[in-house]
């Protein structure tokens, strides 16, 4: 289990899309269809938001340094920075594609909270995390999402070190990658309630 939780916590860092510059929206809301700005503000969010920057990546760095994967970059700062750095091309590459793609073929990247028992809002994170909502709002495979986090980490193969660069690796990335919608999403669903609860005004 010890070797299994920092794998979870890892693929929490791979989309680091955590914090949102408008309210996540819910299913019940009427859907509007994303416009341009609103994909450039989900981009922004997702690549370079607070929680992508200051917890998101410093965590993958920070785990990858401790573990000095890949060898190349070395157990020191400098292999940080470059771990830091490398987590950060990546997501970028990958919500650009994903946003790229979607306005194309009218996919929404958004995350639409479901607000209901714990159970069926489970159910909602995972299926998420696999599909999108189309011009008309009706749900749909992700096809935009698929492209983008396959093809990103294979495009990635390009400039990443040597040893990272295999099939293996990029097909790893990806199942990270997708890891990282879940928990992503998990935290856009459950957070709003836990920030209620913590920070609970006193009358």
């Amino acid at each position: 289990m010890l070797r299994v939780f920092p794998v979870f916590l890892f693929s929490l860092a791979a989309f680091g899309q955590f914090t949102p510059l408008t309210r996540t929206p819910g299913l019940s809301d009427p859907y509007k269809p994303m416009d341009g700005k609103g994909r450039l503000i989900w981009f922004t969010s997702s690549t370079v938001g607070a929680t992508s920057l200051l917890a998101a990546g410093p965590f993958s760095a920070g785990w990858g340094t401790l573990r000095n994967a890949p060898p190349e970059y070395g157990p020191q700062w400098e292999g940080f920075g470059k771990r830091y750095g490398m987590r950060l091309t990546g997501v970028a590459t990958s919500n650009a594609m994903e946003a790229g793609i979607g306005a194309f073929i009218g996919e929404d990247p958004r995350y639409f909270r479901h607000g209901g028992g714990f159970k069926d809002r489970t159910k909602h994170i995972i299926f998420s995390s696999f599909t999108a909502r189309n011009r008309e709002g009706k749900t749909v495979p992700a096809y935009a999402r698929y492209a983008a986090v396959t093809g990103s980490n294979f495009l990635s193969n390009t400039w990443r070190v040597e040893s990272e660069t295999s099939v293996g690796d990029a097909l790893s990335r990806t199942a990270f990658g997708f890891l990282g919608r879940m928990s992503g999403n998990a935290f856009l669903e459950f957070w709003p309630d836990v920030h209620r609860i913590v920070f609970k005004k006193k009358p």
